[in-house]
C-alpha cells in the first residue's frame, strides 16, 4: 500500500496581462504546489483558459526539466483571475513558470518580492527558450498605469516596449535567465537612456510613390491634396490604366509626419496584431493596407472566435486602399459604414466585447462599368448604372470626394515631366492642416467636424449658401452629403489660405460628389 505524503507551501501570485481589443488588463497568476510520492500527479490550471493556456503545464513541465530544475511539483493548481476574463494564448507561459517556482521553494524570497513589483508575459518553448508575444506595447503601457517597476518579456519584444518611458525592460531569452534577474542580476535589463534612442527605431510601412511619376492627372491630384489636408475619404472613377493605383499609393508621401501619440497608437495595433516578430520599434510611417476584394469581413473589420484587428485597424491613422470596390462583397462594404462614421470598430461576442480603433483615409478606387470605360450608348450607360449601383448609397454618403480620373493622353506619357510632386503637395497639405489646428485643436481636421461645429467653423455668406443649396436640390442630396460638401469646401478654403468659405469653394465641393450626379443624371434620362 502506498501512502502520499505532502509538504504544502506558500501560495505564489505573479501579475500578467490580458488583452481586450488593444487594452491591456491586468491577470493574476496565482499558484500553490504540494512535493508528494505516490499516484498520479494531479496539475490544473483554473480562471477560465482556453486550450492554449491549459496545455501551458505541459509546456512548462518540459521547459523545468531541460532547464535542470526537475519539472513541476507533483501536484499543482494555477489560478489566473479575475475568474470571468477568458484567458487566451501561451502567453502566461513564464509568469506560470515562475509562480510555481516561488509557490514550491525553488526560487528565494527576495525573487519573489522582485517578480511582484514586476508584470510578467511570455511563451516558454520546451528547451526553456522564451519566445515573442502580441500586445507587449499594451503591457508595457499597463505597467507604467499600475506602478509597476519592470515588464519582463521575451527579448524579442524588447524594442516595443522600450518605446513606453518610465519602466525597466528586462528581456529574456531563457527560463533560467528570467529566474537569474528575479534572483538579483541586472545583467537582463534593457532601458532605453533617453528619447532620441526610441525615436530612432522606426520601421518602413510601405514603397513611397512620387507623386510627380504620375504623368497627366493634375486635377485629380489637386482633389487627393484636398483630401489628404482634410482626411477626407475619397473614391477615384476611372478606367482601367488611368493611375489610380499609382495615386492611391503615393497618398503617405503627402500625409502629415506622425506625432509622438499617433505614432505609439499605431505601434499598439501593430503590436497586438502582428506581436514582436514582426514589429522592431516605434512605427514612424503610416501605414498603407490594401486588401484583396476576395477579403473576408472578418479580414477587412477584424473579428474571430478571438477577436483580432483587420485591415481598417491595420491602416488606422494611415491609408485603406480598396480596389474595384464593386467586387468586394457587400455585406463587407456596409461593415465599413461604422468604423467610416464612428472612427472605430466594435466586436461583441458571448464573453465580452471588444472594440479596436479604426480611423484610416479611405483611398477606394473603381472602373466606371463591367466593360472598364465610362458609358458612351445606351446600352453602356445602362451597364455603367448596374456596376455603379452595387454601391450603396449610405456607403457613399460616407465617401466624401468621389473623383473623375479620365484616361492619360499619349501625348502626356510622352512629355517632360511636370506638374505637382508629393514635396509641393505635403507643403500645402501641411500649411492647412496648421490651420485646421489653430482653428479647432490638435487632432481634428476638417473630416472630423460635425455639423454644429460646421455652423461655426464653415460659416456661409448669402452667396454660398445659396449656391449650395441649388446644389442640394439640383442632385437630390442627402444631410449627410451636405455636411461632407461643408467640410470639403472648408478644406479647400484651408488649401487656398481663405478664413472664410467661399462661393468658388462650395462649387469645386461640389463637383467632387460625382456619384451623386450621376444619379441625377441617369434619373433625368428616365
Amino acid at each position: 500500500m502506498h501512502f502520499l505524503v505532502y509538504t504544502m507551501r506558500d501560495m505564489s501570485r505573479i501579475t500578467s496581462f490580458a488583452l481586450r481589443g488593444i487594452e491591456a488588463e491586468p491577470i493574476d497568476v496565482e499558484s500553490t504546489s504540494t512535493q508528494g510520492s505516490g499516484g498520479p500527479p494531479r496539475r490544473s490550471v483554473v480562471g477560465l483558459p482556453d486550450a492554449a493556456v491549459r496545455e501551458s503545464l505541459e509546456r512548462v513541465h518540459a521547459a523545468l526539466r531541460a532547464s535542470g530544475l526537475g519539472g513541476l511539483p507533483h501536484e499543482s493548481v494555477v489560478n489566473l483571475a479575475p475568474a470571468d476574463l477568458r484567458k487566451e494564448g501561451p502567453v502566461y507561459d513564464l509568469p506560470i513558470a515562475l509562480s510555481l517556482l516561488g509557490s514550491s521553494g525553488k526560487i528565494s524570497v527576495e525573487a519573489r518580492k522582485r517578480l511582484q513589483s514586476a508584470i510578467v508575459a511570455g511563451e516558454v518553448a520546451l528547451d526553456g527558450s522564451v519566445r515573442g508575444i502580441r500586445g507587449v506595447t499594451s503591457m508595457s503601457m499597463l505597467a507604467r498605469e499600475r506602478g509597476a517597476v519592470s515588464v519582463l518579456i521575451p527579448r524579442v519584444n524588447v524594442p516595443e516596449a522600450r518605446i513606453v518611458r518610465g519602466i525597466e525592460v528586462v528581456g529574456v531569452s531563457t527560463l533560467k535567465e528570467a529566474i537569474a534577474w528575479a534572483e538579483g542580476s541586472d545583467a537582463y535589463l534593457d532601458v532605453a537612456e533617453d528619447a532620441s534612442a526610441v525615436r530612432g527605431v522606426s520601421r518602413a510601412v510601405t514603397d513611397v510613390i512620387d507623386f510627380l511619376d504620375i504623368r497627366g492627372q493634375e486635377s485629380a491630384k489637386r482633389a487627393l491634396m484636398i483630401a489628404a489636408a482634410g482626411a477626407h475619404n475619397v473614391l477615384l472613377v476611372g478606367p482601367a490604366g488611368s493611375g489610380k493605383t499609382m495615386m492611391a499609393r503615393a497618398m503617405p508621401s503627402i500625409l502629415p509626419a506622425l506625432t509622438d501619440e499617433e505614432a505609439l497608437e499605431i505601434t499598439r495595433v501593430y503590436s497586438v496584431a502582428l506581436g514582436g516578430s514582426r514589429t522592431d520599434g516605434l512605427v514612424r510611417e503610416r501605414p498603407f493596407r490594401s486588401p484583396h476584394h476576395s477579403s473576408s469581413m472578418a479580414a477587412i473589420v477584424g473579428g474571430g472566435s478571438n477577436p483580432r484587428p483587420g485591415e481598417v485597424t491595420l491602416a488606422h491613422l494611415g491609408v485603406l486602399f480598396l480596389d474595384e470596390l464593386p467586387e468586394f462583397p457587400r455585406h463587407v462594404l456596409e461593415g465599413l459604414r461604422e468604423p467610416l462614421e464612428d472612427g472605430f470598430v466594435s466586436i461583441a461576442r458571448a464573453a465580452a466585447r471588444v472594440r479596436f480603433p479604426a480611423r484610416p483615409l479611405l483611398v477606394a478606387a473603381m472602373n466606371p462599368s463591367h466593360a472598364g470605360g465610362f458609358g458612351t450608348s445606351g446600352k453602356s450607360m445602362r451597364d455603367q448604372e448596374r456596376y455603379m449601383g452595387k454601391l450603396s448609397g449610405p456607403l457613399l454618403d460616407r465617401i466624401d470626394m468621389h473623383i473623375t480620373v479620365r484616361a492619360v493622353a499619349v501625348s502626356a506619357l510622352s512629355a517632360r515631366r511636370e506638374g505637382m510632386n508629393s514635396e509641393r503637395m505635403r507643403t500645402a497639405v501641411a500649411a492647412a492642416r496648421d490651420r485646421m489646428e489653430h482653428r479647432q485643436g490638435r487632432a481634428r481636421p476638417n473630416a472630423f467636424l460635425k455639423g454644429r461645429e460646421l455652423d461655426v467653423h464653415a460659416v456661409l455668406d448669402e452667396s454660398s449658401s445659396q449656391l449650395l443649396a441649388e446644389a442640394i436640390t439640383a442632385l437630390g442630396l442627402s444631410a449627410r452629403a451636405y455636411d461632407k460638401i461643408r467640410r470639403v469646401a472648408r478644406t479647400i478654403a484651408d488649401i487656398e489660405g481663405s478664413s472664410d468659405v467661399l462661393d468658388i469653394h462650395i462649387a469645386e465641393a461640389v463637383q467632387y460628389r460625382l456619384l451623386d450626379r450621376h444619379k441625377t443624371e441617369v434619373t433625368m434620362q428616365t
